[in-house]
């Protein structure tokens, strides 16, 4: 057995692995070493992004290259790439209305929010000849509320708004010329949280699609009757009926895929805050059916929150605890199985993580797009660093851009938006 250590500021995650064995995904989960809660205070550090000046970009592992694939976009949030190789970004970003600030908190991380703004469109990339260039620009779908997943099933293009489930006729070879809409479901949304965003994705059959879901709050203080139907994966038939809860106990999840080779689903999520600088871990994880992971009550598996302390104990006893631990607070969200073989050997069939970046912690953490390696559908390594160079000064907290979705294109090649910089990132193999 071999020994390593993830070390963090002020403690260290210490995870014992078999590498040599399929067993090492289970030994990874099982070996995640917590801190108390508060052992650190609980810290407010925003990031100051700054830009991307000239021709600096983020750097990748030596063998690949880094280019722009496109920028001067409003806060491109997220990536869809439909099997003819069209590319659908969400510009959508955080807001809170007035009408809907309700006190202190609410008024300082709608402060924090100004800077992202959304301007609530679909905008779609040509790459007739899929090589990673595109040729044409299309404005595609405008006047949109907070739109963020986005799939193509059946000739119907979906979009996850962040209040509903909308689906537009669909021609893949006239895909430019979109019908109108139809409202297949209601979602709930608000919140001070800021937890708008609504990925979907259909299952390898197309006959269901599931939908994220995150929570109103950070740990339900308002009462959990405010989470009716939040910090859940929804599952419904492509026709929006059938909506049952698929998965519950996930505080925010965000990105979505299915490990190939499988039938397992795995998601990103994003853990609560203000327990200190290394609690809770965001983290990623296969999806159980009818599972619950433990929000508000626990986290991480049966460690109960103290602020719901002898809460729900029925709940807590059935906490799953999630595969793969990622650091505190990064704000992991962008998530994608790689099953091109362009890239190195080691890259085939795992998984790239797009973390946005921390604002609940001393030092800053994120900013970056980290790899899983996987062999037969299931973890094989701990996550490593893939794109960093996004922090410029991390004492001064400046930042030059801030990484979120991340998705393959048919030659290979994988996209990262940047929303904070406006631009998306495409990283090839030399």
């Amino acid at each position: 057995m071999a020994l390593y250590k993830n070390r963090v500021v002020g403690f260290t995650i210490a995870i014992i692995s078999i590498f040599n064995s399929s067993v090492q995904a289970q030994e990874y989960k099982d070996k995640v070493v917590l801190p108390e809660p508060y052992a650190t205070k609980s810290s407010k550090v925003f990031s100051k992004v700054i830009g991307w000046k000239d021709n600096q970009k983020p750097v990748a592992p030596k063998g690949f290259t880094v280019s722009k694939f496109a920028s001067g976009l409003a806060n491109p949030r997220w990536l869809y790439v439909a099997k003819n190789g069209d590319v659908f970004v969400a510009e959508s970003g955080t807001r809170i209305p007035k009408k809907k600030r309700t006190d202190e908190k609410d008024e300082f991380f709608a402060s924090k929010a100004q800077n992202f703004g959304s301007a609530n469109r679909i905008t779609m990339f040509r790459d007739k000849d899929n090589d990673g260039v595109y040729e044409s620009k299309y404005a595609y779908l405008a006047n949109l509320n907070q739109p963020f997943g986005m799939l193509v099933l059946d000739n119907y293009f979906y979009v996850a708004n962040t209040d509903e489930i909308l689906r537009f006729p669909y021609q893949e070879k006239d895909s430019t010329n979109i019908g109108k809409p139809e409202k297949i479901l209601d979602l709930p949304s608000g919140g001070y949280n800021n937890h708008w965003t609504r990925n979907i994705i259909a299952n390898q059959e197309g006959t269901k699609i599931y939908i994220t879901v995150g929570s109103e709050s950070n740990v339900a203080e308002r009462g959990i009757e405010s989470e009716f139907k939040r910090a859940n994966i929804l599952e419904i038939n492509p026709d929006g009926t059938g909506e049952r809860i698929y998965a519950s106990g996930l505080r925010n999840p965000n990105g979505l895929d299915w490990a190939p080779g499988t039938k397992t689903l795995w998601t990103a999520v994003n853990e609560r805050d203000e327990l200190g600088d290394e609690l809770v871990p965001d983290y990623t994880t296969s999806v159980k059916e009818g599972g619950f992971y433990g929000w508000p009550y626990s986290y991480f598996g049966q460690n109960v929150d103290p602020r719901h302390k002898g809460a729900r104990p029925d709940l807590v006893s059935k906490a799953i605890v999630p595969d793969i631990a990622l650091e505190a607070h990064t704000a992991s969200l962008g998530l994608t199985f790689y099953r091109d073989k362009s890239f190195p050997k080691k890259y085939r069939n795992g998984m790239f993580i797009g973390q946005h970046g921390s604002w609940n912690r001393s030092v800053l953490s994120g900013y970056k797009v980290v790899f899983v390696p996987f062999k037969n559908g299931k973890p094989s390594g701990k996550p490593e660093d893939f794109l960093t160079g996004f922090i410029a000064n991390i004492e001064k907290q400046e930042v030059y851009g801030r990484p979120v979705a991340v998705a393959v294109l048919p030659d290979g090649s994988l996209l990262v938006t940047d929303d904070a910089a406006k631009t998306i990132w495409r990283v090839a193999a030399e």
